[in-house]
């Protein structure tokens, strides 16, 4: 019983506590709930309090000064009056807008003064108190305070509505450049350097029409042509959005973005520049949902070498990807200082015409790897590389025919193009090819129709115009390549570039640099085993210690990396990771005497420039296409093409009779020809030159024509448009 008496106080004990606890939440609960119902009502109490202190204050005031008096009361009344009278006016006056909710505002506020003055007019003589003075102040007052709390909430309470205004400056620049049926609803800076509003145009006006005067809205506003875009709603032809780009803050340049580690995979985004609010141009070609082939445009000077210098050096930086440049102008003098990154730097126009002849059976290769590998197309866990052929001025290097089948066929099998050139009118580039050139980064033209030939009719339309010539360098606009579509009327401007600094950049990659994929390698043959340019990569000796300078040279001067990506073979490297074996060097061969070459003997050939040489080829290959391949062009076989037998004619031509060979020592005979040719360089040939050899076979022309065939359906040779075949490898050798 003692223990009872001991533990039943005790478990009693905490019920006050408990009950205190209770009260104490259900107060802080009253105060929270009375607290936001305080702020959410306190907005509204402004024309109540109005309309309770100021009429009965200044009524008793008025009626105490000049109440006594007949005359004092009729003389002020008539003063108030006239003033109430002035003060509507005004009101009304300025007031002025052409949208619905400021009508509406001109009007209440039009009519609260005129009632108040009225009101106070009669107060003189009445006073505020009597009848009936009492009563239209008590009901008139709740009126119009409830009729602005009624305005508040539908302004305020109605969540994304803005308020439409053309009033004040917007007003002016309406009439000045017919935009009285466009409405503009809540203009606003953005914090950017730029002021969005939204439009809306009234029945029968368009989005179009408003575009149309993106200049007069530019000359208006003092700001450049470019710094006005409008872009029309998607969801509401009658909607749109105005930008007016009002402070540049690219104007001091941009700083060169270096990438958060070496070795990333091809699909990484790219990082070259900024938009014209701060915000980072990306490029995304490879992470893209379609990998999109890119138009780059400008005039000389206007920055697009400084944006080729970008890319590269991000790509340069990159794992399963090889960079092939073509530049015949200043290929050297424009990335000379990132070479080692770039895998085939080609600047002689024959070796420029080869490489394009190549790239077809390149990319039959590369697709036939991916359908046995179950890809439909590249992605970075096929054994290929990406790879990103860049062509500048590419009429001066291929037909449009053999482009337009490249641009259309090397999508899908992982090879980026991308053509640079200063006016891509229909002479330089056919609207062919313009059409699978699906992306497009455009920078200073010096006709705003120039434009038109790069970027698409919704951006130009727009008013997105680089028509400045070279006057700002670097600056364009981008479409494509994973750019956000809001984003293709945003002016950008790509980064400046430091020489040493890239070159760096690019030193310090070497070591995660995978050499071409084995597969591409082969089937672009002996044009790629004997280019000219070879770039460094992992498997090039020394590259470890070439990146470990690298890196210091940076590191002094204050650049890292925040992460890196294990170079390959080193322990932390991922182990699914497999290399792409480097390509085979071709064995050597015996010199075998062959018919020179049309400027081997040439004395002149080393003063020559490239320039210079090929146009004398061409010139030599115009006057010979005019004789005809027969001496008769009239016979029975002038028609005939390759693959066709060639009948027995009376009087024609023969070669030379000579012993017959086996088919077989008669087609090592040709394939030593063709070999000794590849050993010596010469990897263009005609026809005619192989008659020698066919005499010595015992074979006649139709034989010829037929291994002709065999070995470009094998791959070993590709043949032009004009009859020139190119040695893709030697017949001799394993492909």
């Amino acid at each position: 019983m003692a223990r009872r008496k001991n533990t039943e106080p005790a478990a009693a004990a905490p019920a006050p506590a408990v009950g205190s606890a209770v009260v104490s939440a259900g107060t802080g609960v009253v105060k929270a709930v009375g607290s936001h119902v305080l702020s959410r009502a306190l907005p509204y109490t402004p024309p109540w309090v109005a309309a309770a202190v100021l009429p009965p204050v200044s009524g008793f005031a008025v009626n105490q000064l000049w109440g006594d008096a007949a005359m004092s009361a009729g003389l002020a009344s008539a003063g108030i009056a006239l003033g109430g009278v002035a003060l509507s006016a005004l009101v009304w006056k300025t007031g002025d807008g052409t949208s619905k909710a400021r009508k509406f505002r001109r009007v209440q506020a039009t009519a609260t003064v005129a009632a108040s003055m009225g009101w106070l007019t009669c107060a003189v003589t009445s006073g505020p108190f009597g009848t009936p003075m009492l009563d239209l102040w008590l009901l008139g007052g709740a009126l119009f305070a409830a009729s602005w709390n009624a305005r508040q909430i539908m302004v305020h309470g109605s969540g994304s509505e803005s308020e439409e205004t053309n009033s004040g400056t917007l007003g002016k620049l309406a009439q000045a450049i017919s935009w009285e049926k466009v409405t503009v609803r809540s203009a606003k800076g953005t914090g950017k350097g730029s002021v969005q509003a939204e439009i809306e145009v009234a029945p029968g006006g368009t989005i179009s029409a408003v575009q149309s005067t993106t200049a007069a809205v530019a000359a208006a506003l003092h700001v450049p042509p470019s710094g006005v875009i409008v872009t029309p709603d998607p969801e509401n032809g009658a909607r749109g959005l105005v930008s007016v780009r009002v402070a540049d803050l690219l104007r001091d340049g941009v700083e060169f973005a270096f990438p958060a580690a070496l070795g990333l995979d091809p699909t990484a985004p790219i990082p070259v520049g900024l938009y014209a609010d701060g915000e980072i141009w990306w490029l995304d070609p490879f992470g893209a949902d379609i990998l999109q082939h890119l138009l780059v445009m400008g005039v000389t000077g206007a920055g697009k070498s400084e944006f080729a210098r970008t890319v590269f050096a991000h790509l340069a930086t990159r794992a399963k990807l090889s960079l092939h440049v073509i530049d015949l102008a200043k290929g050297r003098q424009t990335v000379g200082h990132i070479a080692a990154g770039i895998d085939w730097l080609i600047q002689d126009p024959k070796e420029a015409k080869r490489y394009v002849r190549s790239l077809p059976a390149a990319i039959k290769a590369r697709g036939d790897v991916l359908a046995a590998e179950g890809l439909d197309s590249w992605t970075p866990e096929s054994s290929l590389n990406a790879v990103v052929t860049w062509i500048e001025e590419a009429a001066d290097v291929s037909d449009f025919e053999e482009l337009e089948e490249i641009a259309r066929k090397a999508r899908s099998v992982g090879i980026w193009l991308i053509v640079s050139l200063q006016r891509a009118t229909w002479g330089n580039v056919s609207t062919d090819i313009r059409a699978n050139l699906q992306a497009s980064a455009c920078f200073g033209v010096d006709k705003p129709g120039d434009a038109s030939f790069c970027l698409p009719d919704s951006v130009t339309d727009a008013g997105a115009v680089p028509a400045w010539g070279s006057s700002r360098p670097g600056y364009g606009f981008a479409t494509g390549m994973g750019i956000p579509m809001d984003r293709w009327t945003t002016e950008a401007r790509s980064s400046l570039t430091d020489r040493s600094v890239l070159a760096a950049l690019v030193d310090a990659a070497t070591p995660y640099r995978d050499p071409l994929d084995a597969a591409t390698a082969g089937a672009l043959g002996q044009t790629y085993a004997q280019r000219t340019h070879r770039g460094t990569d992992r498997t090039t000796p020394g590259a470890a210690e070439t990146a470990a300078k690298a890196l210091a040279w940076l590191a002094s001067a204050g650049i890292g990396f925040n992460s890196a990506v294990p170079a390959p073979g080193s322990a932390a490297a991922p182990a699914t990771r497999t290399p792409a074996p480097a390509p085979a060097a071709p064995l050597p061969l015996p010199a075998q005497a062959a018919p020179a070459d049309f400027f081997e003997d040439d004395e002149m050939d080393d003063d020559m420039d490239a320039t210079a040489r090929l146009e004398i080829e061409d010139a030599y290959e115009e006057i010979l296409g005019a004789i005809p391949a027969d001496p008769e062009s009239d016979a029975d076989y002038a028609g005939l093409q390759l693959e066709d037998d060639v009948p027995d004619v009376d009087g024609g031509m023969e070669f030379e009779t000579r012993e017959r060979m086996g088919t077989e020592e008669a087609r090592h005979t040709l394939y030593a020809e063709l070999d000794g040719w590849v050993s010596q360089g010469r990897l263009e040939f005609s026809p005619a030159d192989l008659i020698p050899a066919t005499v010595t076979t015992g074979r006649q022309r139709p034989w010829l024509q037929g291994e002709l065939k065999r070995l470009t359906e094998q791959g070993v040779l590709q043949k032009d448009g004009h009859g020139v075949y190119v040695i893709l490898h030697s017949p001799l050798q394993p492909a």
